[in-house]
């Protein structure tokens, strides 16, 4: 996370003069995720039922334009880093174009992207010539029968071109998101860790989060459990040797806990929402598919913005919305059985 200095701000397009948001907690905001549909093409299990969800009329979306004049009044106050998400991203009619878009907004020098990767091997070239920098890509096991046993629809073989088309286009390092399901996937931490030895790839291995239809999943009955990072941590470290801790600069620092096998091209990193809580650090807002400016995905509330983007409202007035959403944030996010329910594939995970 920037550390706040002026100098650190200039290098990310920041001008004197600027307001900055910041919260009741003194946390200040330089990062805005931004869903860009409801819509997904998978049905994970810690996401949503296998039936699906009701998916929401395309006016109830955000235009690509709307979407636009958030980013730039968020661009106006200080942030600089932006991460499109869904749902599914890519199955966003012309996203290579709102992408092109984003890109080319004063002040937004980081522009990356969270998908499932089925369709990123159509994408990626297309992405990467828009602008986009870098690319997460969610993936919660090597085995194609569990992949269709997890996310119940799609290949194991369409996110694994993916991830090859993702590196041939630059956007390197790929990261790789793993949402550890005890007795479901667990048993492959050390797989994908091994991923890491060879290619300059970061592994980064997520808690389970209890969202909506998918809460109370682990607690047994969707099938799987809660593991604590520390665990997996610990699998690891027990079949490759002591993992090392790495230090990162402050462009990069995040919500994940970063950490090396010895000798390793690759990185490993922990993101423990659960049970070791970042929110201390934590310098994003979100800006929802449907026009609500989210304080937290976990916890806090948002506020509308709809209104005043199809209501003639001016770059001032949103600004003063996200004021007030940073505002609803909370301190720490509520313990597992307190988190009210939330959608996740509206809010954007």
């Amino acid at each position: 996370m920037p550390d706040g200095s002026l100098t650190d701000l200039l290098r990310h397009g920041y001008l004197p003069g600027q307001e900055r948001i910041a919260d009741a907690y003194g946390r200040t905001f330089t990062y805005l995720r931004v869903s860009v549909t409801d819509h997904c093409n998978l049905r994970c299990v810690y996401c949503m039922p296998e039936e699906g969800v009701p998916w929401l009329p395309r006016e109830e979306l955000l235009s690509f334009e709307e979407i636009v004049t958030v980013v730039q009044a968020a661009a106006a106050c200080g942030v600089y880093k932006i991460r499109i998400t869904g749902g599914e991203p890519l199955v966003r009619k012309g996203i290579e174009t709102l992408t092109g878009m984003l890109a080319r907004v004063p002040g937004i020098t980081d522009l990356a992207m969270t998908t499932n990767g089925v369709m990123l091997g159509e994408y990626a070239p297309k992405l990467a010539a828009a602008g986009l920098k870098r690319i997460n890509v969610s993936l919660d096991t090597l085995d194609p029968e569990k992949f269709r046993a997890i996310a119940r629809r799609g290949n194991l073989g369409d996110v694994l071109a993916g991830l090859r088309a993702a590196e041939a286009a630059g956007l390197a390092p790929v990261k790789v998101n793993m949402v550890v399901l005890g007795g479901l996937n667990d048993a492959e931490a050390e797989a994908f860790a091994a991923l890491t030895l060879e290619q300059p790839v970061e592994m980064r291995f997520i808690e389970y989060m209890p969202l909506e239809e998918a809460k109370g999943c682990a607690m047994g009955s969707g099938g799987f459990g809660f593991v604590p990072n520390e665990t997996t941590k610990a699998r690891i470290a027990a079949r490759f040797g002591a993992l090392e801790p790495l230090e990162v600069g402050d462009g990069m620092k995040g919500p994940a806990e970063v950490w090396k096998i010895r000798g390793a091209a690759g990185r490993l990193g922990f993101i423990s929402a659960m049970s070791a809580p970042f929110c201390k650090l934590c310098d994003r807002l979100r800006l929802t598919c449907t026009g609500e400016v989210r304080s937290c995905l976990l916890d806090g509330g948002g506020v509308e913005i709809k209104s005043i983007l199809r209501g003639g409202g001016r770059r001032d007035d949103l600004i003063a919305a996200f004021r007030r959403a940073a505002h609803l944030k909370p301190e720490v996010h509520k313990a597992w059985d307190e988190i009210p329910a939330a959608n996740m594939s509206r809010i954007g995970g």
